[in-house]
């Protein structure tokens, strides 16, 4: 499997334990492909989907990385940590866990859109740092407020003082933040103690393979068969097949004619091949290179 035949989609069940990063370098090893991308970070602590970005569909990222998240998420009361999660050191201990009526009346405050403050141990960047690197020095940033949606918001069981949710959510929704303000709403704290995620936009458990699986079909020179379609990454968008002359300017960034065109749209070759991404002229009178994938 070489890069030049490298490109689409790969869609990881991250374990427990590796960084996003360990996955993608991973992926990059047993590939051979330089450019491996992905679509959105999971914490070592996390599991679950990850999707990657392989050859040109590094340049699908942003919109993967844009869209909704679902996870089921394990918050435990009683206890309160500087990263929100269950490997920070503790900032209070109350040792108690509410009701099941008390979280069930929080639990409303945090559903539709709303403002979140990120943790304080994120990515976010504060000065040009990451919020994290600043908090390790001792010196946590006051990160400000962001818009987040939750979609979804459901308790799937409670064993004090464990609270498991299932969550569908926005881009930029951090489960850590929720935790740790279900906690406070409830007065007597709570921590991040497990998270999987379900899916990514469309992409979903059952359509995962495990690092193992990685390997496996590797060593087998059978990584190809993992690799799922670019154009996937986006799905409902509309397909304007290119033939002959429209694909030769498109493949150059030149505009082609179109009787009404609107929107974004998916420029697809003749071999069902996605090859740019299309953007409709003010008129709508023609299509527009946004990005071309395969110049």
């Amino acid at each position: 499997m070489t890069e030049r035949e490298v490109f689409g989609l790969l869609v990881v069940d991250k374990p427990v334990g590796p960084t996003s990063h360990d996955i993608v370098d991973l992926v990059r090893t047993q590939s051979g492909v330089r450019k491996v991308g992905h679509s959105g970070t999971l914490d070592p602590a996390a599991s679950g989907v990850l999707v990657l970005c392989l050859g040109p569909a590094t340049r699908l990222s942003e919109y993967l990385t844009a869209s909704d998240k679902a996870y089921e998420a394990l918050i435990r009361f009683g206890r309160e940590t500087d990263t929100y999660d269950a490997d920070g050191q503790t900032i209070s201990d109350s040792g108690q866990a509410p009701s099941l009526e008390q979280i069930e009346s929080a639990l409303p405050d945090y559903q539709g859109t709303f403002e979140q403050v990120p943790p304080a141990f994120s990515a976010v960047k504060r000065g040009g740092a990451k919020a994290y690197e600043l908090a390790r020095a001792g010196k946590a940033p006051q990160l400000a407020p962001r818009q987040v949606t939750i979609y979804e918001l459901d308790v799937r069981g409670y064993d004090p003082p464990d609270l498991q949710l299932r969550i569908r959510c926005s881009s930029g929704t951090y489960i850590r933040s929720l935790a740790f303000d279900l906690g406070r709403r409830v007065g007597m704290g709570a921590h991040l103690a497990g998270l999987r995620r379900t899916a990514v936009g469309g992409f979903t458990l059952d359509q995962a393979v495990s690092p193992d699986e990685v390997r496996a079909a590797a060593a087998a020179g059978e990584l190809a068969k993992l690799v799922r379609p670019p154009a996937e990454a986006l799905p409902g968008w509309p397909l304007v097949r290119l033939e002959g002359e429209a694909l030769t300017r498109v493949r150059h960034g030149q505009s082609v004619e179109a009787a009404a065109a609107e929107g974004m749209a998916l420029g697809m070759d003749d071999a069902g091949q996605l090859v740019a991404l299309l953007e409709a002229a003010p008129d709508g009178g023609s299509w527009q290179p946004n990005k071309v994938l395969l110049p």
